[in-house]
């Protein structure tokens, strides 16, 4: 089994989306208010990416530039040269990915929205198929855009820099449609339910498009292209240490290809998993989709079999790491919809305390997402645990860090392998996190159209799914991001030449609180952007209240394009400073006090990011399903105090989950490739 397989199952996943794209756009759209709606969304989606992408190929040029002079190693002059090109190139790829992502949800929204007219089944059906279009395209984008490196250069080592330019990229999407779609969301919601009582997604309100648009900009484009660099940096990374003299030594080339053959697998299950996502008699939605994840998860687990075999010597430990991966996963999963479902002890505890107002339920929010962090510690930690227990022998898990060591890089290389067995179904959590913006903008078509209220039923109950989905995804994504840290971390050690990383020393010690500051001052920026821009939105929404008397009454409709562009303006001016500061953070540390340094930095950066990430992501969606469990009609329903205030903690949940959150995620592996990219200029610090 080579490297042509990889190309071989690519390719036939782009001509599957490709299929499934055309029988998307061949259902019914409804009627002309669904299309006009779904139209201005299209068009508010694509401009606003547009501008996006001009900002960020911009600023990618010029880093471009500086990268092919500043990295240099004289063993290999054209160094710097060869990792620009890849900088370029992943970040062209991870706009593609994220721009493919847009085009099919802003597409899908309105045919799922007639197809819940329909009935349950065929809403499902074409949600579903359009996130699976997200998943098969960016994953099979990340595989074919790796291998053709590693056809040119043949040295993984020489590839940094394209994940370097995904991640780069990648955090620009993810943190300018989190501003987006948040700035939105929170003005709607305290203007509209809370200060003028009307509906979620009424017409009535002038920022209910914004939102719409920016479910796409931000849970689409920027999942889309923050999952492309998660492949991408992970698959790199445990490709690195597949070149490592003990691993290399058994299985040869086998082991650099292992990981890409591994993730053809997961694109696999996913086509066959297609056929078995369906709406059966008296099933929840939810059921259905996790019908299709444990299809994906079981196909993968078979190609972890047959590549172990067929690869790595029929080595079974290896096949277990993968499996302790796979079965990660499946329990974050379940972790996260404990702490973030509604009908779960956590948010139901933030909706009783919110009777009492607002401020109980928040500090409950809160406290959930901190005690969410603990269960998520124990099992990455045991995953990793068991992962190198598994590729090296459990009797030396607590012996130091000696790459040098062949039974410490086998150990390594299980980790990587454990990494890959999580990500293996990265096309199907893609596709059910693609579900959840799909359905949200479906019900807001719903709701704008005045349609019958049986199919506006049928939208909210998949809207509540794609909640749960939407929560689930970011909790996998986190975790994987964790799981990943130790496997990175070691390539970068690996590439910089260094033996470990020791925090006694002054630099070292000082790397590493800088890199927890990062963590804190970017969170900080992200979260001032969101509030800043929805309190100018938030009394453009009242101005037109005031001014257009009209708008209550439904005989006049709002200027919806002011709030677009509030939103346009601010997304793009705000998403620039935290970026840079993530990545100049870095390279001052690494160019000032050396490679040590800079490991310190990434050691603590990705520890404190990762705990913040999950407090952030679980303690956010706690809080919003608290207000959605009382408009469900519980504990006084829609109107009622309690209502009033989840709807308040939800606002302060909005750029926790969706904005801060996570960009975290792609904080983390951007602070691991940017370290991994430069780590031959690190080398030659001044103060070192």
């Amino acid at each position: 089994m080579t490297l042509e397989y990889v190309f071989v199952v690519s390719f036939l996943s782009l001509a599957t989306a490709a299929v499934l794209v055309n029988w998307i756009l061949k259902q019914d759209t409804g009627t002309d208010r669904m299309r006009e709606i779904s139209n201005s969304i299209k068009t508010g989606a694509e401009a606003y990416l547009a501008r996006q992408y001009r900002t960020i190929s911009i600023i990618a040029v010029i880093t471009t530039v500086l990268l092919m002079i500043a990295v240099r190693d004289p063993t290999n002059p054209w160094l710097g040269v060869d990792t620009g090109a890849g900088f370029i190139l992943g970040a062209l790829a991870s706009n593609l990915a994220g721009y493919i992502a847009m085009y099919i949800s802003v597409r899908s929204n309105v045919r799922a929205a007639r197809g819940a007219m329909k009935s349950l089944d065929s809403a499902l059906k074409v949600a579903f198929r359009g996130g699976v279009v997200f998943g098969l395209a960016v994953v099979s984008l990340s595989l074919l855009g790796i291998s053709t490196l590693f056809l040119i250069f043949g040295d993984p080592r020489l590839m940094v820099g394209f994940g370097f330019g995904a991640s780069f990229a990648a955090l620009f999407a993810q943190l300018g449609g989190g501003i987006y779609t948040k700035a939105a969301d929170m003005s709607a919601d305290l203007v509209g339910k809370v200060e003028v009582g009307i509906p979620e997604d009424d017409p009535r309100n002038p920022a209910v498009v914004a939102d719409l648009v920016g479910d796409n900009v931000g849970d689409i484009a920027g999942r889309g292209a923050d999952l492309f660099e998660s492949i991408t940096a992970e698959n790199i990374g445990a490709m690195i240490l597949g070149i490592a003299p003990a691993v290399y030594g058994m299985f040869g080339v086998n082991g650099l290809i292992f990981p890409l053959l591994a993730r053809s697998f997961g694109l696999i299950g996913t086509i066959i998993a297609i056929f078995f996502v369906y709406s059966r008699k008296n099933e929840s939605p939810f059921t259905s989709l996790v019908r299709g994840l444990v299809v994906t998860g079981v196909i993968s687990a078979v190609g972890f079999g047959i590549l172990t075999k067929i690869l790595l010597n029929g080595d079974w430990g290896y096949f277990f790491c993968s499996l302790v991966g796979i079965f990660g996963a499946l329990i974050v999963a379940l972790i996260t919809d404990y702490y973030t479902s509604y009908h779960r002890k956590p948010t139901l505890g933030i909706s009783k305390s919110a009777e009492s107002g607002a401020a109980p339920g928040i500090a409950t929010g809160l406290a959930v997402g901190m005690g969410s962090t603990a269960p998520f510690i124990v099992v990455i930690g045991a995953a990793i645990l068991l992962a190198f227990g598994f590729g090296n022998g459990f009797s030396s898990l607590g012996a130091g860090l000696d790459l040098s060591n062949p039974a410490f890089q086998r150990g390594l290389y299980g980790t990587a392998i454990a990494t890959m067995g999580m990500l293996s179904v990265t096309p199907m959590i893609l596709a059910m996190d693609g579900f959840g913006p799909i359905t949200d903008n479906a019900g807001g078509i719903l709701e704008m159209s005045k349609v019958p209220a049986r199919a506006r039923t049928v939208s909210d109950q998949l809207d509540s799914v794609g909640n749960t989905t939407k929560a689930l995804t970011k909790g996998y994504g986190v975790a994987s991001a964790a799981l990943s840290a130790f496997l990175l971390f070691s390539a970068f050690l690996e590439v910089a030449g260094l033996k470990g990383v020791d925090l006694s020393r002054p630099a070292v010690f000082t790397g590493a609180f800088v890199g927890a500051m990062l963590i804190f001052f970017f969170s900080s920026l992200a979260i001032k952007a969101v509030g800043n821009t929805s309190a100018v939105m938030i009394k453009e929404i009242r101005r037109q209240f005031k001014a257009i008397p009209g708008i209550m009454k439904g005989t006049a409709k709002p200027d919806y394009s002011r709030c677009v562009d509030i939103s346009t303006k601010a997304a793009l001016r705000n998403m620039i400073s935290p970026s840079l500061l993530i990545v100049i953070g870095p390279i001052l540390v690494g160019v000032l006090l050396g490679a040590e340094a800079a490991g310190g930095l990434l050691m603590v950066g990705t520890v404190v990011g990762v705990l913040m990430a999950l407090f952030m992501n679980n303690g956010g969606a706690a809080l919003d399903n608290a207000k959605k469990y009382i408009e469900a009609g519980h504990l006084g329903g829609k109107g009622s105090p309690a209502h009033a205030a989840t709807v308040i903690g939800d606002t302060l949940g909005d750029p926790l989950k969706d904005t801060a959150g996570p960009s975290l995620h792609v904080v983390i592996k951007l602070l691991n490739t940017i370290t991994l990219a430069l780590a031959p200029l690190f080398i030659y610090a001044l103060l070192h």
